[in-house]
């Protein structure tokens, strides 16, 4: 195997072919969850083929939004589409929000790899988080490429809580994502101090892409291991890019300077997460500039978790006493 990570060309370890078993140490649906079969991921077209590129997106984000219509409609939440800053964003409230909660809301930055699931699945990540965060929710639906690569989305971000400070003082506030909306939810709060704009009260990275040059251990380690995202996505990472420094902080968020002033940041992953490098290495970031951050790494868990096993349950509560301890919201 070729493994340049050291910066000796050649060097690395030569693995032999092995079976990566299911493990008794997860609950049985964690064990359900790394058995599933999953649809193969359609070819990403070359950078330049506009074309191409909608194609799939639209394939793909069709096929996410059947699959979770009916359950993530049928839960007791209630949501909208409304227009701030000019931005369109999905509002979503759980049925009862706790009395420490009712004037505090979260904006929400959903995945996809920077590319994909605009549109309708961004109602459904509001209702989901809506339910399990017991507070309303702001999805921004922010713009994705082809058509408006970076810093479309981030400046989309930023208008919509810029917007939110008129109704919310920052500590009312939480910016949380997952996945390519974990790199938002990073560089989103690096470009707004960078404007003088105040931190909201603490910030979630759920499996967070922060780093778009994808140079950390478990790309290649955890590489076929997740069942859920294979490997990286460095055909993403380019078209949304657009020929910009991957490198740059606005794009790559782990290389960032969190000396200058940071929220309380709560960070989850997964043993099996090709993630998981970038989670513990923005940990170790946060830490070496004394910020207050908590790391959580689910036994076994793939990229975006498995589901609704107990283990993904024990972390969202985890994110609650987080949230209860640091920025002042309800107990749960």
């Amino acid at each position: 195997m070729d493994n340049d990570a050291t910066g000796t060309a050649g060097a690395g370890l030569k693995l032999t072919e092995r079976t990566i078993p299911i493990p008794k140490s997860v609950s049985a649906e964690a064990q359900a969850a790394l058995a599933m079969e999953r649809p193969a991921s359609p070819a990403f077209p070359p950078t330049g083929d506009v074309a191409g590129w909608k194609q799939v997106i639209a394939q793909m984000n069709g096929g996410m939004a059947a699959a979770m219509r009916d359950p993530i409609m049928a839960l007791p939440v209630t949501s909208h589409l409304e227009t701030i800053a000019g931005v369109p964003v999905y509002a979503a409230e759980p049925p009862d929000i706790p009395a420490g909660n009712r004037d505090k809301a979260m904006v929400y930055f959903h995945g996809g790899g920077l590319v994909l699931l605009g549109g309708e699945c961004v109602e459904f990540f509001a209702r989901m988080e809506a339910m399990s965060t017991r507070c309303r929710v702001y999805a921004v639906d922010y713009r994705n490429p082809p058509d408006h690569p970076y810093p479309a989305a981030i400046d989309d971000c930023i208008a919509v809580y810029r917007a939110l400070l008129e109704n919310y003082s920052p500590s009312q506030l939480i910016i949380s994502g997952a996945s390519g909306g974990g790199n938002l939810a990073a560089a989103v709060p690096l470009k707004m101090r960078d404007q003088g704009v105040p931190m909201p009260a603490a910030i979630g990275l759920w499996t967070p892409e922060v780093d778009l040059t994808e140079s950390g251990d478990t790309f290649r380690t955890n590489e076929d291991i997740d069942v859920v995202l294979k490997r990286g996505l460095p055909a993403m990472n380019a078209l949304y890019a657009n020929g910009a420094d991957l490198a740059h902080p606005y794009l790559s968020p782990l290389f960032g300077d969190f000396t200058k002033g940071w929220a309380p940041t709560f960070i989850q992953t997964g043993t099996r997460d090709v993630f998981l490098s970038n989670s513990v290495r923005i940990h170790r970031k946060l830490r070496n500039a004394d910020i207050v951050a908590e790391l959580h790494v689910g036994e076994a868990m793939p990229h975006g978790g498995f589901g609704n096993a107990p283990e993904d349950h024990e972390i969202r509560l985890e994110f609650l006493k987080f949230l209860a301890k640091h920025a002042g919201w309800a107990a749960p």
